[in-house]
C-alpha cells in the first residue's frame, strides 16, 4: 500500500532552557547550560546536588489550585506542552475531526514525586492506610495522554509508551505509523518526566549514573569528553503535533518538517549497559534509514543520545561509524544533553525537536563542554564542540536508547510538497 505522508505541524516546550520552543531553542543554539544547584528539595547528603530543573514555572499560571494539586509534574509539563503545540498548530473543533485525533505520549516513570511522597506519608503513619484517593491517577505513566485528550476532546487512539529513554521516540513512531496507516488524521505526541526528587536523584546515585561534579555544575555533562563522569538529570515536557500531509493543507496549516522514518530495536545485552560495540545502536540507525527510504549519504545531522557516559559515548559512536562509514565523516553530529541534561522518557521528543528546528533554520546546535579530547573516539569526526554550526540540514536523526536495551531513532527531513 502507498504509505500516507506524515509532517510536523505544532510544537510546545516546557525545558530547563525555557518554558517555550523559542526559549528552548535560543538557549540550545547559544550554548547555554540548564544545570544548577537542586532548589526542588534539600540535596546537601546527596553525592549529586544539581540537576536540569525546569525554572519559572507556577503551575497555577495554567491550572486552578485545586486541578494543579490533582496533577504530577510530570502532567504539568507534559499538558502545558500540548496546549502550546495545539495552539501552535492551529487545531480546534472547526478544522479536524476529534474522533480522528489521537493522543500518543512517552514517560518512562511518570509520576515519582507522588510515588514517593505517598509512601513516606504513610511510612510516618501508625500503619493505618490513609492515602491521597488522587495518588494513582497522579501516578500512573499513562495518565498524562489521557488528561490531554479529556481537555482537547481528542477521540482518536490513546496510550502511553513506556521505554525508558527511548519513551517519547517510540510514542513518535507509533504515531508516524498510525498516520501513514490512515488509521488518524493527526497525532499529540511527545513526551514528559519530573524525576528530579529525592527518589530519582538517590535512585541514579547509587547506580553511578550520575555527575558528581557540583563544584561546577554548568561543566557537568559533557558528552564525548575524556573526563566525562555520568549524566546530569533533567525534567520537563515536549509537544509534536504529527498530522497526514493532505489534511494538514486542506486547513492551512504550516509545516515544519516532515516525518519519513523511525526504528527499534534490542540490545539484549545488560540491564543498564550499553552493547560495547553498539550493536543495537547499528541496527536501530540501519532501520530507521530502511523505513524513511534514505541512505547514509542522505543524512546531514545526528542528534545523539550522548548521555556523558563513559560507555554509552564510546558504544554510540561505534555505532555511527559502523552504519555511515565514510559518510560519517561529513556528518555535524551533537547531544543536546550537555545543555538539557537527560530528560528520561522526555528525552526523544525534546531533541526530535532540536532536529526539527535545525532543519528549519539550517543551524546546528553545539555540544558544550567540551575540554579534553577522549582517544576513544575518532577525531575526524565533528561533534560540534562549542558553537552552533549553520549548514544545509537536508535530514536529521535521532538516537534515544534507554535501560533494558531499548533503541529507538527517527528520520525528519525537509517539507517538499
Amino acid at each position: 500500500m502507498q504509505f500516507k505522508r506524515v509532517v510536523v505541524t505544532g510544537l510546545g516546550a516546557i525545558t530547563p532552557l525555557g518554558n517555550s520552543v523559542t526559549d528552548y531553542w535560543n538557549n540550545l543554539v547559544g550554548g547555554v547550560s540548564g544545570a544548577a544547584p537542586i532548589t526542588r528539595f534539600d540535596a546537601s547528603k546527596f553525592k549529586t546536588r544539581f540537576a536540569c530543573e525546569v525554572k519559572d514555572f507556577n503551575p497555577e499560571d495554567y491550572f486552578d489550585r485545586k486541578q494543579a494539586r490533582q496533577l504530577d509534574p510530570f502532567c504539568h509539563y507534559g499538558i502545558v506542552a500540548s496546549m502550546q503545540a495545539v495552539q501552535d498548530a492551529g487545531i480546534n473543533k472547526e478544522n479536524v475531526n476529534p474522533d480522528r485525533v489521537g493522543v500518543i505520549w512517552g514517560s518512562g516513570i511518570g509520576g515519582l514525586k507522588t510515588f514517593q511522597d505517598e509512601v513516606l506519608n504513610f511510612g510516618k503513619g501508625d500503619g493505618t492506610p490513609r492515602f491521597n484517593p488522587f495518588f494513582i491517577p497522579k501516578m500512573i505513566a499513562d495518565i498524562c495522554s489521557g488528561h490531554i485528550s479529556i481537555m482537547f476532546g481528542f477521540r482518536g487512539p490513546n496510550y502511553t509508551t513506556v521505554s525508558a529513554c527511548a519513551s517519547s521516540t517510540n510514542a513518535l513512531i507509533d504515531s508516524l505509523n498510525y498516520i501513514r496507516l490512515g488509521k488518524a488524521d493527526v497525532i499529540v505526541s511527545g513526551g514528559s518526566e519530573a524525576a528530579v526528587n529525592e527518589s530519582g536523584i538517590g535512585g541514579f546515585n547509587a547506580m553511578h549514573a550520575l555527575s558528581t561534579r557540583n563544584e561546577s555544575p554548568q561543566n557537568a555533562s559533557r558528552p564525548f569528553d575524556l573526563d566525562r563522569d555520568g549524566f546530569v538529570l533533567g525534567e520537563g515536557g515536549c509537544c509534536i503535533i504529527l498530522e497526514e500531509l493532505e489534511h494538514a493543507k486542506k486547513r492551512g496549516a504550516k509545516i515544519y518538517a516532515e516525518l519519513v522514518g523511525g526504528g527499534m530495536s534490542a540490545d539484549a545485552n545488560h540491564i543498564t549497559a550499553p552493547h560495547p560495540e553498539g550493536l543495537g545502536a547499528r541496527n536501530v540507525m540501519r532501520l530507521s534509514l530502511e523505513d524513511a527510504g534514505m541512505t547514509t549519504a542522505d543524512i546531514d545531522y545526528i542528534n545523539v543520545h550522548g548521555t556523558s557516559t563513559p560507555l554509552g559515548d564510546v558504544a554510540e559512536t561505534k555505532a555511527i561509524l559502523g552504519v555511515f562509514g565514510e559518510d560519517a565523516y561529513r556528518l555535524n553530529i551533537s547531544s543536546s544533553k550537555s545543555m538539557t541534561g537527560h530528560l528520561l522518557g522526555a528525552a526523544g521528543a525534546i531533541e526530535a525537536t532540536a532536529c526539527i528546528l535545525a532543519i528549519q533554520n539550517d543551524l546546528v546546535p553545539p555540544t558544550i563542554n567540551h575540554f579534553t579530547d577522549d582517544p576513544a573516539l575518532d577525531p575526524k569526526l565533528n561533534f560540534t564542540f562549542g558553537k552552533a554550526q549553520k549548514r544545509v540540514v537536508r535530514a536529521a536523526l535521532s538516537n534515544t536508547f534507554g535501560f533494558g536495551g531499548h533503541n529507538a531513532s527517527v528520520i525528519f527531513k525537509k517539507f517538499v510538497d
